[in-house]
């Protein structure tokens, strides 16, 4: 037993290892891969695994490893950042998901207990391809991805909800009053359970784990998650519980312990190979034979649950005032039916509540969906380009845009921490700008503070048209989806090639796109981090502030260029720095108490004794352009300077 159990694992990753090459090259996800692995290796593929008892309890422990993985990483703090998706797109999708699955099942026959249990399957996503094409399109953190994360972690909750559920079902199948009363009496035995646990997890739990951590044992430390793990499965199944929920519960007290990040650290170099024992067990258990047989069935339904699923939670994102572009990829994104799904069903089938012969037919869907997600995804992508024109009605609410009549102002497209930063020095300099931004409860709450905000998307050319683009003197791109910043920058010179146009990306290699689809500034964060990096290694070394700045400016003048070679396109004009040699261009402001406050130009000497041109003279909303030599200088002035960094310093003295 232990040496074919040995020979079934060592076929298993062997196999595993070639697909997911194969796969990985084609760019295909391994989730697929190994969901492959399985339908090749199993009982009912090739034949390399025969076990079937071997299968079950591979999918088993499989299926422990997922759930105590993912609730180690679960946080409270995470619902709470994104309630309003989680709980209201979330609910939205679950309940609406689940409903039409029910109704789809009474029409076919289903009793009451079984069709709410179609549901529940249907009803889950796949959070594991999902979140793994989330961070292949590094879109965690657009409103696609802060949505679809959101259902998610609603969708982890709920399923946990389901599992309780299951033994009322099954007792509403059979419609006898013993299995009521077996439902009723498993529900109190797995509360007293429950009790058990949250007491443990309150007061022994920190006890234990102090203790172990003391010992700073990394082999003792883990041993102790082991044991914990272990305790509270044994537990549950006392409870007549599912393994799983056991699971998803010891991950999940230790989440809520001061250890959980030790916990996750010492685990998380295992969870990909938990993660892919899993789907590869999965895959073993799909049975070819039966998709051959019932190739309209399962055709049928691979086809209804890609277009109900991603309808109905297309509409939970439109439920959140989300565009359409954005809903269509969440909808695509959640189409497939999930990994949780398998585990809801394996716990059915083990009561009665689903029939063999439904148990593979759900396989074979949940299977396919899966392999079929990432190329919908693609293609959903390609038609929101189509969508991004079409203006949907305002949320309930939402109060209506004023009229735009701006002249030379900023557009900022975006409201987080860099679009804030952007909107707080406008106003700090009297810059007229406008805000565009896709979040309603943040257009609510500007606009009854009396800030000019336009809710919408600005990838919509009619937005972009009402606040003002086509008069606008700046545009800041400010937003966080690498897919819409591209399209706005490039909608943004169609509408108005002359205006300046400055996007923010997370990446550098994003850069020389954004300049081809006519960007005049891109700051990219990772550089700039390293940019600050490296000051603030200068500082520490006693460099002094001028030299750190010349270097800095440097850097910078270069293009982004000094750390990393990227070619820029040449149409927007030679460097300036290499035109004129050691020359920079600053802004500096005339302080209350400075030398040349109530100056003359002529009688600083900036030109003739420093060797410093002033360029302009910004003072409130008015710009002298070239300003004579006469001109007086008051405090409050900005004046725009060109000159080498060692005469700038000197101008530097005289205006502080």
């Amino acid at each position: 037993m232990e040496a074919s159990l040995l020979r079934d694992m060592l076929i298993i990753y062997a196999l595993a290892a070639v697909v997911v090459a194969i796969f990985q090259r084609i760019k295909v996800p391994p989730v697929v891969g190994f969901l492959l692995t399985g339908v090749l290796a199993g009982p009912h593929g090739l034949g390399l695994v025969g076990e079937v008892h071997q299968v079950e309890m591979l999918a088993e422990i499989g299926i422990i490893l997922l759930l105590f993985t993912i609730g180690l990483e679960f946080s409270a703090a995470q619902l709470k950042q994104m309630r309003l998706p989680a709980l209201v797109g979330g609910g939205l999708q679950v309940l609406g998901t689940a409903g039409a699955g029910a109704g789809a099942a009474l029409l076919l026959g289903q009793g009451p207990g079984q069709a709410v249990f179609w549901g529940f399957i249907l009803a889950l996503s796949s959070t594991a391809i999902v979140l793994k094409l989330l961070q292949e399109k590094a879109a965690l953190d657009s409103p696609q991805g802060r949505t679809v994360l959101g259902v998610l972690i609603f969708q982890d909750v709920a399923a946990v909800l389901m599992l309780l559920t299951i033994p009322f079902l099954a007792a509403a199948g059979t419609g006898g009053a013993a299995p009521a009363q077996a439902g009723w009496g498993l529900l109190l035995k797995g509360l007293a359970a429950l009790v058990l646990l949250l007491v443990g997890a309150r007061w022994v739990l920190p006890w234990f784990m102090s203790r172990m951590a003391a010992t700073r044992n990394r082999e003792l430390f883990i041993i102790a998650v082991v044991v914990i793990l272990l305790v509270v499965l044994w537990l549950t199944s006392w409870a007549g519980l599912s393994l799983a929920l056991g699971a998803f519960l010891a991950g999940l007290f230790l989440a809520g312990s001061r250890y959980s990040h030790q916990a996750v650290g010492s685990f998380m170099p295992m969870r990909d190979l938990f993660t892919s024992l899993f789907f590869v067990s999965i895959g073993m258990l799909l049975d070819l034979r039966f998709l051959l047989a019932h190739p309209g069935w399962v055709a049928l339904g691979v086809g209804a649950v890609l277009v109900a699923k991603t309808l109905l939670a297309g509409g939970a994102a439109l439920a959140l005032a989300q565009p359409l572009r954005v809903a269509l990829g969440v909808g695509l994104m959640l189409s497939q039916v999930g990994e949780f799904s398998f585990v809801v069903a394996k716990a059915g089938h083990g009561v009665g509540l689903i029939s063999p012969q439904g148990y593979q037919l759900m396989l074979t869907v949940a299977v396919l969906t899966m392999a079929l997600t990432p190329p919908a995804v693609w293609l959903g992508g390609k038609l929101a380009a189509r969508t991004q024109q079409i203006t949907l009605p305002r949320p309930p609410g939402m109060p209506a845009p004023a009229d735009q009549d701006l002249m030379g102002h900023v557009i900022v497209v975006g409201y987080g921490i860099n679009g804030q930063n952007v909107t707080r020095a406008a106003r700090a300099a009297g810059i007229p700008y406008v805000v565009v931004e896709m979040n309603p409860l943040t257009v609510r709450r500007e606009t009854a503070k009396g800030e000019p905000f336009i809710f919408g998307d600005a990838m919509n050319q009619a937005v972009l048209e009402h606040a003002g683009v086509l008069t606008a003197r700046v545009v800041v791109v400010a937003i966080a989806d690498p897919v819409a910043t591209r399209h706005i920058v490039a909608t943004v010179k169609d509408l108005n090639p002359a205006l300046h146009l400055i996007a923010r990306t997370r990446f550098l290699q994003e850069m020389g796109e954004l300049y081809r689809l006519g960007a005049d500034e891109v700051i990219p964060e990772e550089y700039e981090t390293s940019v600050e990096i490296f000051a603030r290694v200068l500082r520490r070394f006693l460099v002094p502030q001028a030299e750190i700045e010349r270097l800095v400016g440097g850097l910078r003048a270069e293009g982004y260029e000094m750390l990393r070679g990227l070619e820029m396109p040449t149409e927007h004009g030679p460097d300036i720095s290499k035109l004129i040699s050691e020359v920079d261009i600053v802004t500096l402001q005339v302080m209350a108490d400075a030398a040349a406050a109530g100056k003359t130009i002529a009688a600083l000497g900036l030109r003739a004794k420093h060797g410093v041109t002033v360029l302009a003279v910004r003072r409130g909303r008015e710009t002298l352009a070239n300003p004579g030599a006469d001109t007086v200088l008051t405090p409050g002035d900005f004046l725009v300077l060109m000159a080498t960094p060692s005469a700038l310093e000197g101008a530097r003295a005289l205006l502080r």
